[in-house]
């Protein structure tokens, strides 16, 4: 079980687990016109974080900070699963994103010039709008899913990397 967790393993494994993930959105994105809202894009963000701490823990400067840079990797998957869960809330009406998510509050503009900057103000995706879901679960909670257990991963990985260097 302690192999499956090695740090050098979970320093691979994390990047590219991240990276399939962005892959994934981008795909989407680009090849089947799922256009991203805002909460979209900043859970790309953590991935690409997650994947260069791990990556950059290779590099033989930095080798001593790699369990740190693992574990910070996990706390950064873990904001990715918080923000996650946020989007699956606004998806759900559980409750109301920000103007930049869903558009303006309701209120009425009283002049031409205000309802068109209303309409311009809105964004061309909402975050409220599921654009794509298999078996009643949008891509918003399958990230919640896939970062929670990344950032556990990455976690135990840490804490057995941890536990062996004080053993020795």
């Amino acid at each position: 079980m302690q192999q499956l967790f090695a740090t050098k393993t979970a320093l691979f494994l994390v990047p590219l687990a991240s990276l399939t993930a962005l892959a994934l959105a981008f795909i989407g994105q680009y090849g089947f016109a799922l256009q991203p809202c805002i909460l979209c894009i900043y859970q790309r963000w953590p991935f690409a974080i997650a994947a260069t701490l791990c990556l950059v823990a290779f590099s033989p400067w930095v080798r001593p900070a790699a369990l740190w840079l693992l574990l910070l990797s996990a706390l950064v998957l873990a904001v990715n699963a918080g923000i996650a869960v946020h989007h699956v809330g606004v998806e759900q009406y559980w409750w109301i994103g920000s103007e930049a998510c869903v558009g303006p509050g309701a209120g009425t503009p009283q002049t031409l010039a205000e309802l068109r900057a209303q309409i311009m103000a809105t964004p061309i995706t909402r975050c409220d709008d599921v654009a794509f879901s298999l078996f009643g679960v949008s891509m918003a909670g399958y990230n919640v899913l896939f970062s929670a257990g990344l950032a556990c991963y990455a976690g135990l990985a840490a804490k057995i990397g941890f536990g062996n260097r004080h053993r020795q």
